[in-house]
């Protein structure tokens, strides 16, 4: 039987473990299959739903679409990226293994195409972990791009332009987000993480236009491998939204490690020449590149969709209007993850999967919990936060703050020589001895901020 139940005051009918509509070829079809899509295919599927998804195969990657079961995350992003990141740490640590005792020649050699090839095997893998796990979960996969055609109907066009038809009672968005380019000239030979990730060659000389999670992360990849890296951003500090003594704190760390940093400057041109790319700043200086990352931030992906003619709201930067469970306004569909563009995290997308399947299928309407999110910015040594920031904090406790700091020179820089202190910040409520925030920048930051997460449930 079919039961409905009441989200903000709107009835949604719910599909109990045994009641399959047969009018319908699916109980949900997804269209993408990165964390956030599998994470709610799959659940949904242990709920009794019959469940199909779509995806691109993987292809030469284009402005336009890109493709790979796993998402951005898996293909593009974060498993990729940090792979970069542990391959380039290794270039200063053997710089400082010198000071103990290790007998290193000048001329370390590195081969990026090895490190490449590593690279993507293990992304080769992980591209099939979650086709199985679609499998495993009796979720049906179809290799395609997906468009909704009603709000009851998605069309799956594959590669050779077959176009399949599917109806389903639900259909989930989880297309996720794409890189985006300055409106400059010259911006063609520019290029934007997606690439970065996948160069033939190791760039000698790198400009990067940005200051977020993107923009340091491959900053400090590049300048490990021993590129000469230029660093552009708007704002006087990199990491606009964190901590200010941390984001100064980072500044310092990437200038220590050789990174030339253009606080309050942006791109105005490039121009290819014989000895690379010419860039020029709105300061008017000019700097010689191989490669120009452009590290701008990324737009909701629902360009192809076909939202428009089934009436799904967008914003004006194309994210998808929802609901606090993750619907449109169009009852039948919904969307969760980076196209949303509410937290764009691969662990936020994998709560609200998990509290979609739970919502429309589990019979147990859930909103997602947006407040202390744990996150980490790669750079080297990494940055990692939870809860609020000190600014934050100032404008949202209520009642005063106490703010605890803790700066020290690891043990292990003591002996290298290394010039780069550790910082960790706790801020913490005066009237109830509660902790709000907490972040750290050194060594291991990212998994010693998991452990501050206690403190946020005691």
């Amino acid at each position: 039987m079919s039961r409905k139940m009441l989200i903000d005051g709107n009835e949604v009918e719910n599909d109990n473990n045994n009641d399959n509509n047969n009018q319908f070829d699916f109980d949900l079809f997804v269209i993408g299959a990165g964390s956030g899509g599998t994470r709610a295919s799959r659940f949904s599927a242990q709920y009794g739903a019959k469940v199909g998804i779509c995806e691109l195969p993987f292809h030469p990657i284009s402005s336009e679409v890109v493709g790979g079961v796993g998402g951005t995350c898996v293909i593009r992003g974060c498993v990729p990226k940090k792979i970069l990141v542990y391959g380039a740490t290794f270039g200063p640590e053997i710089q400082d293994s010198r000071e103990y005792g290790w007998q290193v020649s000048e001329n370390v050699d590195f081969d990026w195409k090895k490190l490449l090839q590593k690279k993507t095997e293990e992304i080769v893998r992980l591209n099939g972990v979650y086709k199985r796990l679609l499998s495993n979960a009796g979720v049906k996969l179809f290799e395609g791009e997906g468009r909704i055609v009603s709000p009851n109907e998605v069309e799956v066009i594959q590669l050779d332009g077959t176009k399949l038809s599917y109806t389903a009672k639900h259909i989930l968005i989880a297309t996720g987000s794409r890189a985006q380019r300055p409106d400059i000239p010259g911006q063609e030979l520019g290029i934007t993480s997606d690439e970065a990730l996948s160069l033939d060659e190791l760039p000698k000389r790198v400009v990067i236009l940005g200051g977020g999670y993107i923009a340091v992360e491959f900053a400090s990849i590049w300048r490990g491998m021993g590129s000469t890296v230029n660093l552009c951003f708007r704002r006087e500090l990199p990491l606009r939204g964190f901590d200010d003594e941390m984001r100064a704190l980072v500044a310092r760390n990437l200038e220590g490690r050789g990174i030339i940093l253009h606080p309050q400057t942006t791109l105005t041109q490039l121009v290819k020449t014989e000895d690379g790319i010419k860039v020029t700043t709105d300061h008017g200086e000019e700097l010689m590149a191989d490669a120009v990352l452009f590290a701008t931030g990324r737009i909701p992906n629902s360009k192809r969709l076909n939202l428009q003619a089934v009436g799904v709201e967008v914003d004006r930067t194309g994210a998808v209007k929802v609901d606090e469970f993750s619907r449109t306004n169009v009852p039948s569909v919904w969307a969760i993850g980076d196209v949303t563009n509410r937290m764009n995290l691969t662990p936020v997308a994998l709560m609200e999967g998990t509290l979609f399947a739970k919502t429309v299928f589990g019979n147990e309407p859930s909103k997602p919990d947006y407040s202390n999110i744990p996150c980490a910015v790669f750079c080297i040594p990494p940055l990692s936060v939870v809860g609020l920031s000190e600014e934050q904090a100032i404008e949202q406790a209520d009642g005063d703050i106490l703010v605890f700091t803790s700066g020290f020179n690891p043990m292990k820089n003591s002996i290298s020589g290394r010039q780069e202190k550790t910082l960790m910040k706790l801020i913490v409520s005066a009237e109830t001895d509660k902790v709000l925030g907490a972040s750290m920048c050194g060594p291991d930051a990212a998994e010693i901020m998991q452990v501050a997460l206690i403190t946020f449930n005691a």
